[in-house]
């Protein structure tokens, strides 16, 4: 369970403490179990990462909702590959490559359903910039109808290894990863996904 979600969790059982001691045992049970759904929406697993620095790892657990060019009729355009996570998925969100923190940027906005194309535009979202040894990549963090809290704990100059946490997004949400050109997509629409293991797709250097 990571830090941030102490307050989420300590609250509803404080809550229950005192509505025991005032005689409200009906409430006691309903507090508790949010306490225990929002220590299980917090979880943070450990993941096996690959060791494998040419591959581009899923930066969040969810399912990959689309998978397209900015610039369709342009061979050399970035792929953006959108990643939805429902509340029961883990929001820990993860580095899909190694490499410095070249620029993160805030941009308050709109909280449209997550799936919608248009919410990588015009919702809330923190984009960050990573560059690697063989790639530079943004990774997208994205709000939704339920998240209005988005989380990212490091900074420009910070460096970041394959899979290492970077930071969450509260209560459902989605994820953008905007690949250049020369990156192999190694899977389709409609995959589940895992933040840290999946592979997304692989540098091709001969492109």
């Amino acid at each position: 369970m990571v830090r941030d979600a102490i307050p989420w969790v300590l609250s509803p059982l404080l809550a229950a403490a005192l509505a025991g001691l005032l005689g409200f045992w009906w409430l006691v049970v309903p507090l508790v179990l949010l306490a225990a759904f929002m220590a299980y929406f917090f979880r943070d697993p450990q993941r096996a990462v690959p060791s494998d620095n040419s591959v581009v790892v899923s930066p969040a657990d969810g399912r990959v909702t689309r998978i397209e060019k900015l610039a369709p009729d342009d061979p050399h355009s970035p792929t953006t590959v959108s990643i939805f996570l429902s509340p029961f998925d883990v929001h820990i969100n993860r580095a899909p490559i190694a490499g410095e923190v070249t620029d993160v940027t805030y941009t308050s906005g709109k909280f449209l359903m997550a799936t919608r194309d248009e919410a990588s535009l015009v919702n809330e979202q923190s984009a960050m910039t990573i560059r690697g040894e063989q790639m530079t990549v943004v990774c997208k963090q994205i709000a939704g109808v339920v998240a209005r809290r988005i989380v990212c704990w490091k900074r420009p100059g910070d460096r970041l290894s394959l899979g290492e946490r970077f930071g969450l997004i509260k209560f459902g949400s989605r994820t953008d990863l905007v690949l250049p050109h020369q990156v192999e997509i190694m899977l389709s629409v409609g995959a589940r996904v895992r933040g840290g293991v999946s592979i997304i797709g692989r540098i091709n250097n001969g492109e």
